[in-house]
């Protein structure tokens, strides 16, 4: 993380920070009114949103799915405004899921997220598991 913009690795880290503590309005404060959001699970997008408010609304309903997630970041690697970052995740579901997941059980995985940036602000991010 050595060769990282400081400035922007923080963003990054509230962003986690609010993310970890179900804090929507902390997770939406450096992201562009214009926020691309990507969810990647094994190499099929499965949800994307356009604009502040369609991530806002996706995010509070994702809140509900969880009693407690975590995100630690393990790497951060930028070329030029992305930053590309190492995640160790954990989750507790909170409802059951139409996979067959069931509430109580705890999500363990691998990933990486990738955000792109516009000076400070986050205009794309790509969560990838």
């Amino acid at each position: 993380m050595n060769n990282v913009d400081k400035q922007k690795l923080e963003v990054i880290k509230s962003y986690i920070n609010a993310y970890n503590s179900f804090d929507v309005k902390g997770m939406i404060k450096n992201l562009s009114s214009d926020i691309i959001f990507k969810n990647i699970t094994n190499d099929t997008v499965d949800l994307v949103t356009n604009g502040v408010d369609e991530f806002k609304t996706q995010a509070e309903k994702a809140v509900s799915f969880f009693s407690q997630r975590e995100q630690k970041i393990i790497n951060a690697i930028q070329e030029n405004d992305i930053i590309t970052i190492g995640i160790d995740y954990t989750g507790t579901l909170a409802i059951d899921l139409p996979n067959g997941l069931k509430e109580g059980e705890i999500l363990e995985m691998q990933g990486k997220s990738i955000f792109r940036f516009e000076g400070l602000q986050i205009i794309e991010i790509n969560d990838i598991s």
